[in-house]
C-alpha cells in the first residue's frame, strides 16, 4: 500500500517540555514547532475527555529530514494515575535509537536522567547478524533501546 506512510509515535509525559528536553540533548532529536496547546470541543470528541487539554511538541527523530516521522511528546491537564512500562508488557514496549557507541549512549542517557532496565549485551541475531543493545529508561520511566548492529566486512557500503 504505497499510500500508507508512518507518521509520529506519541509519549503521554508527566512534563513533556522536560521530556522533550531528554530526547533532545541525550539521542539528538530536533523540536519540530510550533508547540502544541490544543483544547476544544473537537478535542472531547476525539480523545472522549470532557474538557481535554493537551500541550507539547513534535521532535523530529535523528536520521530523518523534515518530513520524517517524528516523536510526539504531549502532556494532559487531565493525567491518568501512572503505570509503569513493562519490557514484557503487551501493546507498544520500546522505541529504539540506532547509536555510534552504546555504553557511551548509556552514559549519556543515565547522565541526562534516564535508567538502565539490564545490562548491555552482544548478539548475533540469526537473519540479521552481529549487535550490541541495552534498554533504558528516560526520565518518566519509558523503555528505549540504544542498539548498534555491527556490519560484516562484505555488508558494509562501499565509497567511491
Amino acid at each position: 500500500m504505497a499510500n500508507i506512510r508512518y507518521v509520529h509515535t506519541n509519549i503521554v509525559a508527566r512534563n513533556w517540555n522536560q521530556l522533550a528536553r531528554f530526547y533532545v540533548r541525550a539521542l539528538g532529536c530536533k523540536r519540530s514547532p510550533p508547540a502544541r496547546n490544543l483544547r476544544g470541543a473537537w478535542l472531547d470528541k476525539a480523545t472522549s475527555l470532557k474538557d481535554a487539554h493537551i500541550t507539547g511538541i513534535h521532535l523530529r527523530l535523528p536520521g530523518f529530514n523534515l518530513h520524517g516521522p517524528t516523536l510526539e511528546i504531549f502532556q494532559y491537564s487531565q493525567e491518568k494515575r501512572l503505570v509503569a512500562a513493562g519490557i514484557n508488557r503487551p501493546g507498544f514496549a520500546h522505541i529504539a535509537f540506532s547509536v555510534k557507541d552504546v555504553a557511551k549512549a548509556l552514559r549519556k542517557v543515565e547522565r541526562l536522567g534516564g535508567r538502565r532496565v539490564g545490562q548491555p549485551v552482544s548478539a548475533v541475531i540469526k537473519g540479521v547478524g552481529p549487535i550490541d543493545f541495552v534498554y533504558a529508561r528516560d526520565p518518566e520511566g519509558n523503555i528505549i533501546e540504544l542498539q548498534k548492529r555491527r556490519l560484516k566486512q562484505r555488508d558494509r557500503p562501499r565509497l567511491g
